[in-house]
């Protein structure tokens, strides 16, 4: 039998045409659905969770396989302080294959809100062993013996979740704040700059600024000009015992009071060059290959680019505004090329450019 190919060519072509019909068809709900969504999180961030739930709903009529639709409606109950109803809706939503470590968080911090602590507990640890590697969840779970005052806990977790997940600020916020507050604030500083590169704007990076520039501060002081006292640590060399590698904050502590040897205040100028001279003798004395760390290899390439006077003043601003602005009127040009260089060149943290306590 012969085929009549103009005949089949037509019958192809109008199967090739009904199907992209079928799936434009079947496209455009789905767009239709995510059009209403991106409309819902706007509403969410002008805090009208009332039309941004309306919107939710019919996206999740239109598209139902889609998660993150009942996930933001759960959100937007929760931001109403419908605690209970965010959480019936979120256990319908945890066990889905497409579930994800946030919507755990939420679960979680609803049922803390209603002083269900063990269930947040339960959650946290289900979310953990689902999600290894959630910065959110390891904050969460950090709070919980944060409330209590047991700072020694919570850092366990605070620490796990930015080795986890390094790309994630909070946890280097809240371990900035504990150990700027402990015996051990070399732990604290370190952070708190980490924090601020991640997190480069709003009221967090206010605070860690001021609280970085009080911590240099309160454990750099002068008994007389040229003999630094530098306490970023506790530990000390017990005698006769000297190890193959130092402790890490003994390698730390004496760079910074080599650092600031010919300093006699404390001020973000002196500050300025305090760490600039740091930087200087932890390479120089090949603590950058014995003791590597991201930090120190980013604030070299920052000093290659000729911005490091700049960085340190932003770093430090809060902690003396009224000579930041002096130093800014005078140094416009310095000010404007970090702003430029700083803005196309972020420090990127993750699985393999990272830093955190335990790898020392």
């Amino acid at each position: 039998m012969l085929l009549n190919f103009p005949l089949v060519k037509k019958y192809t072509l109008a199967l090739v045409f009904g199907l992209l019909c079928f799936a434009a068809k079947a496209q455009a709900p789905k767009d239709a659905a995510d059009q209403k969504y991106k409309q819902a999180l706007q509403l969410e961030d002008d805090e009208n969770y009332a039309d941004a739930i309306a919107l939710l709903t019919d996206a999740q009529k239109l598209n139902p396989a889609n998660i993150n639709y009942p996930y933001e409606i759960a959100y937007a109950l929760y931001s109403q302080k419908q605690y209970q109803k965010a959480i019936d809706k979120l256990l319908t939503l945890k066990n889905n294959t497409n579930s994800f470590d946030r919507l755990y968080q939420l679960l979680g911090k609803s049922y803390i809100v209603l002083d269900e602590g063990a269930k947040a507990l339960a959650i946290y640890t289900e979310g953990l062993k689902k999600f290894p590697k959630s910065g959110c969840l390891y904050l969460e779970r950090g709070t919980i013996p944060l409330d209590d005052k047991n700072y020694d806990e919570a850092l366990q977790y605070f620490e796990k979740g930015i080795e986890v997940e390094p790309g994630f600020a909070s946890n280097y916020y809240w371990a900035a704040k504990l150990y700027c507050n402990s015996t051990d604030p070399v732990w604290g500083v370190l952070y708190a700059e980490l924090f601020m590169n991640l997190e480069r704007n709003g009221p967090r990076n206010n605070e860690i600024s001021k609280l970085l520039y009080d911590t240099y501060n309160n454990q750099i002081t002068f008994a007389e000009p040229g003999k630094p006292q530098v306490t970023f640590t506790s530990q000390v060399i017990v005698e006769g015992r000297k190890p193959d590698k130092m402790p890490y904050p003994l390698v730390y502590q004496p760079t910074m009071g080599a650092a600031a040897a010919t300093e006699t205040a404390i001020d973000i100028n002196s500050l300025d060059r305090i760490r600039q001279n740091f930087l200087k003798f932890y390479n120089q004395r090949g603590f950058n290959k014995t003791y590597p760390n991201v930090l120190f290899n980013y604030q070299d390439k920052i000093t290659k680019a000729g911005c490091i006077e700049a960085y340190n003043h932003w770093l430090l601003l809060q902690g003396n505004q009224t000579d930041f602005t002096t130093w800014r009127k005078q140094n416009p040009a310095k000010w404007q090329d970090f702003l430029t260089w700083f803005a196309a060149n972020p420090l990127k943290l993750d699985e393999d450019n990272k830093f955190y306590r335990a790898q020392y």
